[in-house]
């Protein structure tokens, strides 16, 4: 099947129940997100057109409550997905520290957990660190392959729960804010190209490779004093 064609598809199951369901499909769908892929870039870009009042009859309700089109909206989508995030983060963190490695080594394929991912993983968080947290939560495909390995690792949980707080922060806001910025141009972009799929994610791995290139330099340069 073409890759246009399988991202069309979920682009179109995620604005479904985005489009139905509104704050709680973003809550719910930033969860399942952090222990598997669901597209949370299209969740995010859609959540904050939605917020901009680009779809009509789509309001943004939060048991019972509406808020405003705009900047009230957009906050609501955007600390929607970044806590939805975080909390689907800690059950994945849960299930790695408690199931251990042989766990997932037995049940890992149903999370998408093989032994090549562990291993990957674990090499990410011995050259990383703690900040393996943070930056995993912002690099796409990465982010959805950290939280359980985390805790077959053992990552200190409150500095694990602060770093996933603060990447799918960043994720979330900015993601929501550049689908509240293209307005009443998302249906002319989205149903003329996947563009507005994938535009954001470049913008991100931009992001994150300045985050890595100025930490390299920071740690070289920290290296060549020490010695």
């Amino acid at each position: 099947m073409p890759v246009a064609s399988i991202v069309s598809g979920i682009t179109d199951a995620v604005t479904s129940a985005i489009g139905n369901h509104g704050l709680y499909a973003v809550f719910l769908l930033m969860f399942v997100d952090a222990l598997f892929p669901v597209a949370s870039e299209v969740v995010m870009l859609y959540a904050g057109a939605v917020a901009a009042g680009v779809f009509a009859s789509q309001d943004v309700v939060l048991f019972g409550h509406t808020f405003a089109q705009g900047a009230p909206a957009y906050v609501a989508m955007s600390l929607a997905g970044t806590i939805g995030y975080t909390l689907g983060a800690v059950v994945g963190w849960a299930i790695g520290r408690y199931g251990g490695r042989p766990y997932l080594e037995r049940h890992g394929r149903w999370l998408h957990l093989d032994t090549t991912k562990l291993d990957k993983a674990e090499r990410w968080f011995d050259r990383w660190g703690d900040w393996a947290v943070f930056l995993g939560r912002i690099t796409p495909l990465v982010r959805s392959f950290v939280s359980i390995p985390a805790g077959v690792l053992e990552a200190r949980f409150w500095r694990y729960v602060w770093l996933t707080l603060a990447g799918s922060a960043v994720w979330c806001f900015v993601l929501a804010g550049a689908g509240w910025a293209a307005g009443a141009s998302w249906t002319t972009i989205h149903n003329g190209s996947s563009v507005a799929d994938y535009l954001v994610v470049a913008v991100v791995v931009v992001c994150v490779g300045w985050l890595v290139v100025r930490w390299m330099r920071r740690r070289r340069l920290s290296e060549e004093s020490a010695s």
